[in-house]
């Protein structure tokens, strides 16, 4: 195990107890005086908070050359982690808590990016990891104060806040696996506690990644089972309006890291690898459109 991921496991579960002599402590202890342990929040956003920690241990480890390394959407690190934190202003606006970096001007993600990033280029990187740090920080925080059914509305979308922080902490892990694979530097996935409520999350917006598509999947019912640590199964009713699930007219059976990803953008839909069963059309049609709500 490399020390990254020790120090995310140091983040994630405490110091475990060490034997007599071992030299892992002082081998650590520079790595740990960068990073600080996760923000106390309410218990159905520690999925988002395992994934802050994570990114903040990865983080730690960057040199000055991986903060000018493109990672995705043609978006160095730097910009990348800029990013991730006007999207959880966004959220931040929306629940009241503090909302960091330049005022706010554009509250749309696109826009609030762009505002976010122009102004953290003017800054070190390590300014930006500390403004990232700092603004998921405030968010749990508040969060700690909130029922999970609140509603919150984010770039024009009113669900509860509990599902919006579930998102946060998808693209989060996304976006932390994008920046460890330029790195070659390996993560552990995130514990199956905070795997299961965001794998619950994405099967419940396969009806809208459907109707975004231009497919109504109304009257239709999918038996979707993710293997793996965190996995399950679940009887999802295509239509957004949909009472209830039918009898199942489709099975889908896949990996739950890997469809959680598919549904944030990462994979081809097309050769992603899933057992299918009942109405293949259907099937297919769900794992083409899962991917409708990923974005930058």
């Amino acid at each position: 195990m490399n020390p990254v991921e020790r120090l995310y496991l140091d983040t994630m579960m405490g110091d475990p107890e060490v034997p007599a002599r071992s030299l892992r402590p002082q081998l650590l202890a520079g790595a740990r005086a960068r990073r600080r342990p996760a923000a106390p929040t309410a218990p159905w956003a520690e999925p988002y908070a395992g994934r802050v920690a994570a990114m903040d241990a990865l983080l730690a480890s960057a040199g000055e050359d991986d903060w000018s390394r493109v990672i995705v959407e043609g978006w160095t690190l730097q910009e990348l982690v800029a990013h991730l934190a006007a999207k959880d202003g966004l959220l931040a606006a929306a629940v009241g808590a503090p909302v960091l970096g330049p005022p706010m001007g554009a509250t749309d993600a696109l826009g609030r990016t762009g505002d976010v990033q122009a102004y953290e280029r003017a800054r070190s990187p390590e300014q930006t990891r500390r403004d990232w740090r700092a603004q998921a920080d405030a968010l749990c925080r508040r969060l700690a104060d909130l029922e999970p059914t609140t509603p919150a509305t984010l770039d024009g979308m009113e669900i509860p806040v509990r599902d919006h922080i579930l998102a946060r902490g998808l693209e989060t892990w996304i976006h932390t696996a994008d920046a460890a694979e330029t790195a070659r530097v390996r993560l552990p996935h995130p514990v199956a506690d905070h795997i299961r409520p965001t794998a619950d999350l994405c099967a419940r917006l396969l009806p809208w990644t459907m109707l975004l598509s231009g497919l109504d999947g109304s009257g239709r019912t999918l038996h979707l089972t993710l293997t793996g640590d965190g996995g399950g199964e679940w009887q999802v009713p295509l239509g957004v309006e949909d009472p209830r699930p039918g009898p199942p007219d489709a099975h889908i059976t896949a990996d739950v890291v890997r469809f959680c990803f598919l549904l944030g953008g990462r994979g081809d839909p097309a050769g992603f690898p899933a057992d299918l069963d009942g109405d293949l059309a259907l099937a297919r049609d769900v794992l083409a459109t899962a991917p409708a709500l990923s974005g930058p």
